[in-house]
């Protein structure tokens, strides 16, 4: 059902956005005549977004979640007008302050300090105003010891933060923001979402970017799921949340060799990673094999990384298993892990073997597989569950 013109931030009707691939390379004039005769197009037509429609209200903080190659900066870039349209329509109720590809209009050869002053004139602020937030800018990105060093000294998190420190600054009605604002260490990205909770609080229209299933549910109101440029689902944050949790595991769920990134050691021969179980409840086992055949007699430590949310959860090794290693003799590791550890969820597991003596890392196979831990127990939150003890004392 249509929501009133009057409460409506952003609407989306019939939105198709297609790209022109070239095949190859037609810049010459005889290129581009063989191609005239031979029929040849030169060029591929890709499509990440067909016949798109939705309204997001106003005061909505609205998810918008995929996989990679599903379309969703396609069409935050086609909400922002950075992407011409080819058919269909967006309107915007109110200013739009796009926080998409920050950074862009930085000079490498000026310093932290003239950027700031650059960057705010291009957000439409004047000398002054930016004299007046300069000390908060540079708070807020933690850069007090690099705003007299040249942009170019500075690493790409740094440069986002200081850039995202300044987007900040532009007052807007709705805000377009990509997932490239959780940058910088654990402090900074809490920064980023304090920021979330004041929007909200502001009541002010939000569109967010993002792979984090945990985001959403945490800041969103309501959210659409995107697939091969089509919307699958538009929902509540639980439930585009749990789906796009499904089509993760569906498509990850498999074994994997190291034919998919094979690297060349000095050490190991044959190295394969596998989950068991992937249809997981908090009763089961997490059920980790790991098969390797060595080329050289060490004394080896496998090692073990649990992944949520693209950072790394929990690292597990086999320091005090005492693995033996004999030479030219294949290892078979089994490993297993209570799951009532684990809150509801997508994770996945990296392994890595090390010399046990120096801790050096001689093989590594990244993501040999993903799990999934279903329910939607609203009293555990965050990734993982730590059993406690509570005790009252009254006065």
């Amino acid at each position: 059902m249509s929501k009133p013109q009057d409460e409506i931030a952003i609407k989306v009707e019939h939105l198709t956005k297609s790209f022109k691939i070239p095949l190859e390379s037609s810049n010459g004039l005889k290129q581009k005549l063989i191609n005239t005769i031979k029929g040849r197009k030169g060029y591929r037509t890709f499509t990440p977004l067909n016949d798109i429609s939705f309204e997001i209200k106003k005061g909505e903080f609205f998810g918008i979640v995929g996989r990679n190659g599903s379309g969703k900066s396609t069409l935050l870039k086609s909400i922002a007008g950075i992407y011409t349209i080819e058919s269909g329509k967006v309107s915007v109720n109110g200013t739009l302050v796009p926080f998409i590809e920050l950074g862009v209009g930085f000079n490498a050869e000026l310093t932290g300090r003239e950027n700031v002053y650059l960057n705010g004139a291009l957000l439409g602020f004047s000398n002054s105003e930016m004299a007046a937030m300069y000390d908060e800018i540079v708070d807020f990105a933690e850069l007090h010891d690099f705003m007299e060093e040249r942009l170019k000294n500075y690493s790409s998190g740094m440069q986002v933060r200081l850039a995202f420190s300044i987007a900040i600054r532009a007052k807007g009605d709705v805000l377009l923001l990509d997932e490239v604002l959780a940058v910088g260490d654990a402090a900074f990205q809490q920064k980023c979402y304090d920021y979330f909770e004041e929007l909200k609080r502001e009541n002010r229209t939000i569109v967010l970017v993002t792979h984090s299933m945990e985001a959403v549910k945490r800041f969103c109101s309501s959210a659409l799921l995107l697939e091969n440029g089509n919307i699958k689902l538009i929902g509540t944050p639980e439930e585009v949340a749990d789906q796009y949790i499904v089509d993760n595991i569906q498509k990850s769920n498999k074994k994997t060799t190291n034919s998919d990134a094979e690297i060349e050691s000095k050490y190991i021969d044959l190295l394969e990673g596998s989950i068991d179980k992937v249809e997981l409840n908090r009763e089961q086992s997490l059920l980790l094999n790991l098969t390797y055949k060595l080329k050289k007699e060490i004394n080896p430590m496998v090692g073990m990384s649990i992944i949520s949310a693209g950072r790394s959860i929990a690292e597990l090794n086999s320091i005090k298993t005492g693995l033996s290693s004999e030479l030219g003799k294949m290892h078979k590791v089994e490993m297993s892990i209570p799951m009532n550890m684990f809150n509801p969820g997508l994770y996945s597991v990296n392994i890595s073997i090390f010399k046990k003596e120096t801790r050096e890392l001689i093989d590594y196979k990244l993501d040999v597989g993903s799990f999934v831990v279903e329910g939607n127990d609203q009293s555990r939150g965050g990734v993982i569950y730590l059993p406690t003890n509570w005790k009252q004392h009254n006065d």
